[in-house]
């Protein structure tokens, strides 16, 4: 542990095979520049998420001109972060363009480690018909990250089409009883589509990570076949 209260895990891509992030969310604009002044030292990429514009503007400019800022997703790439070169393995599906901003999350998250996303928006089922144009190009992705809000059905939907793995992201899009996002969250727990693990509310961040760990995962017993 250092004075700014940093200790960064500079193990974790050889653990799990994804980098460790930055959380920027309650962090002061003084400690993530701390934190990217060492990854620099190392000569390290590293993907910042939930990064207000805001704190991004209070970052001293040099940090700020090696930074690849997204505003919809509030994540940042630092460093030089190669183009994704993986494609047609994972497909991030929104219910609305309300949820892009989680969903957006997902796929920069992808991106930073070398996978390219399908993305497929505005398919909920108030529209069903407009899910089901889409759903054979769905259902050749052997993952799908399924991001919807108010009473999250699109992830129940996908979970009885798609034979790959579903991800369910509830986010927090939604009136009144909606909550926050609480009542997509419960949901989607109680989804009757089996076998669809769902993360926490407008996660796609760890959606995205959870996707990666399922990639690696059949890549490494492929290979051991």
């Amino acid at each position: 542990m250092n004075e700014a209260g940093i200790n960064l895990d500079f193990d974790r891509a050889r653990r799990l095979g994804f980098d460790e992030s930055v959380f920027c969310a309650g962090k002061t604009a003084g400690q993530i520049a701390a934190i990217l002044a060492r990854m620099e030292q190392r000569g390290s990429t590293m993907l910042l998420t939930r990064l207000s514009p805001g704190t991004l503007a209070a970052l001293p400019e040099e940090a700020r001109r090696k930074l690849d800022y997204e505003a919809l997703s509030a994540t940042a790439y630092f460093g030089s972060v190669a183009e994704p070169g993986q494609s047609g393995r994972v497909a991030v599906v929104g219910a609305g363009t309300s949820d892009m901003s989680v969903c957006r999350e997902a796929v920069r998250t992808l991106g930073y480690h070398g996978i390219k996303a399908s993305e497929i928006y505005d398919v909920g089922v108030a529209g069903i018909w407009r899910l089901m144009e889409r759903a054979p190009e769905i259902v050749r992705h052997p993952v799908v990250i399924a991001v919807a809000g108010m009473d999250a059905a699109l992830i129940s939907v996908l979970g009885g089409l798609v034979p790959g793995l579903v991800i369910g992201v509830p986010t927090s899009v939604g009136y009144g009883v909606a909550n926050r996002g609480e009542a997509a969250l419960h949901a989607a727990l109680v989804s009757c589509a089996p076998g669809v693990p769902v993360v926490n509310i407008d996660n796609g961040y760890g959606a995205a990570c959870a996707a990666i760990r399922a990639l690696r995962a059949a890549d490494k017993m492929g290979r051991s076949a």
